[in-house]
């Protein structure tokens, strides 16, 4: 079958591979974009957007309870919940997204894309795409499964079946303290679900600061949720009526259905990265414009959760962005440089990655959570406690941590955890990219009364 020929040819169409193509036909390409599933990826029908659409009405009828004088009822009515879900997903339907990418001079093709060769991709069915200047892999990731007695007799929940289930489960089992796994014991809880989470450690989130895990914590016991601590599963069965767990840490629960949140790894094992002579499956390792430099001719790129840098929807796209201009300015034989915060280079995946748990209350975060070893770092942790959030909620609990470098003056890194604080991680996000010395983020005045005054607060206990 003779080759189809482009510019470019992306292999896999969620989120970032949407804008990588996109970067890339702006620049003057002809670009083919591969999808063996949906276009709009993970990110639209399974993940974030459902997620999402899915914890948001418990949030808000907690925050309702918080404030005297509003009329509520005493529960959600999941239906509706779930109709909602499906209103944002389309039910499956991508067809808008695929109008979306012809519309942007893009080339939507149906098809599992395997390389094949060099500058060449061939689809399950048969067909050939070569590429004149590039192959961008923009195929995510998948979900870890551990390896436990049992697990495979029956068939676990993964994030997948979590966010687009249809029916509300009498008993959930959630193995996993990440986001996935208390965002989405939160959201069933909250639904009408008996949810039974089990993690390693003391408490959630293990790589964020302990004072957000904590509060998270009572957040998810607020919830309903049973909270079984520095545990795990050590046997899975079948009994009449459900799934019996056994807990590594003693006891036993028998739950409906069981949720498997223990992480996820790169999707790069079935997209022929051996025929390069590289690892068949782990991450892409890539430089700062994206390019894959093991690769002779420098044709091969990535972006996303495929190269293990940061595996969150928003910092893919912004990773896309750099790979899609870069190849359209090679195109074009211009030489570019990858030096830090150039158009060029995704210097903020190493410095500063914003992040939000949607659990109630919200944690966020951006750039570092600890003093870096061996520095004059500062850390100032303070309570969120001002008039705004007094305003906000009756008993607001929350907290707000700095990292800062004494020596240059400047923000490192900021986490916030309270109810409704999602809002304030972009103003942190610029103040850690742009290095904002701080006597000149003193004079940044919050408005009055609002919670992001905080950082008033978080400047005047640093002891300026």
């Amino acid at each position: 079958m003779a080759a189809e020929t482009f510019d470019v040819v992306v292999i896999g169409a969620g989120p970032v591979g949407e804008v990588a193509a996109e970067r890339a036909a702006k620049g003057g390409l002809k670009v083919a974009l591969l999808e063996h599933e949906r276009f709009g990826g993970e990110c639209s029908y399974w993940a974030c957007i459902p997620s999402k659409a899915l914890l948001r009405p418990g949030n808000l009828l907690a925050a309702a309870k918080r404030m005297p004088g509003v009329p509520i009822g005493d529960g959600l009515d999941a239906e509706k919940v779930l109709a909602r879900r499906d209103w944002f997903t389309g039910k499956g339907d991508d067809s808008g997204q695929v109008e979306w990418a012809r519309g942007a001079g893009i080339e939507p093709v149906r098809g599992y894309g395997r390389i094949t060769g060099e500058r060449e991709v061939t689809l399950d069915d048969g067909r050939v795409f070569s590429a004149r200047h590039a192959v961008i892999v923009c195929t995510g990731s998948v979900p870890r499964t551990p390896r436990i007695p049992g697990l495979d007799t029956i068939k676990p929940w993964g994030s997948r079946e979590a966010t687009s289930a249809t029916e509300v489960p009498g008993r959930l089992g959630v193995l996993g303290g990440g986001v996935v796994g208390v965002e989405m014991a939160q959201a069933w809880a909250r639904l009408g679900a008996q949810v039974d989470l089990v993690i390693t450690g003391e408490r959630p989130l293990p790589r964020l600061p302990e004072f957000a895990g904590d509060l998270v914590l009572d957040g998810l016991r607020e919830a309903g949720v049973r909270v079984h601590p520095n545990s795990g599963l050590s046997e899975v069965s079948s009994v009449d009526g459900g799934t019996r767990l056994k807990l590594s840490g003693g006891g036993e629960i028998v739950v409906d259905e069981l949720l498997v949140a223990t992480g996820r790894a790169p999707a790069t094992g079935t997209i022929g990265l051996d025929v390069l002579g590289l690892p068949a499956d782990g991450p892409l390792q890539v430089d700062e414009s994206g390019r894959v430099s093991a690769v002779e001719g420098g044709w091969l790129y990535g972006a996303g959760d495929v190269t293990g840098r940061a595996l969150l929807t928003h910092q893919g796209k912004y990773a896309a962005r750099v790979v899609g201009d870069s190849v359209a300015a090679r195109a074009r034989g211009e030489e570019i440089s990858t030096e830090p915060w150039s158009r060029y280079s995704a210097t903020a995946d190493h410095h500063a990655v914003p992040q939000v748990v949607f659990t109630d209350p919200e944690v966020t975060s951006v750039g570092l959570t600890e003093a870096r070893d061996g520095s004059a770092d500062r850390v100032v942790d303070i309570d969120i406690a001002v008039a705004g959030s007094s305003l906000h909620a009756d008993g607001y609990q929350g907290k707000a941590r700095m990292v800062v470098d004494t020596e240059r003056g400047v923000v490192l890194g900021v986490t916030f955890v309270g109810q409704d604080v999602a809002e304030l991680l972009h103003s942190a996000t610029i103040a850690v990219v742009g290095e904002v010395p701080l006597d000149r983020l003193w004079h940044a005045v919050p408005a009055f009364p609002t919670i992001s005054e905080v950082w008033l607060r978080l400047l005047e206990a640093y002891g300026l």
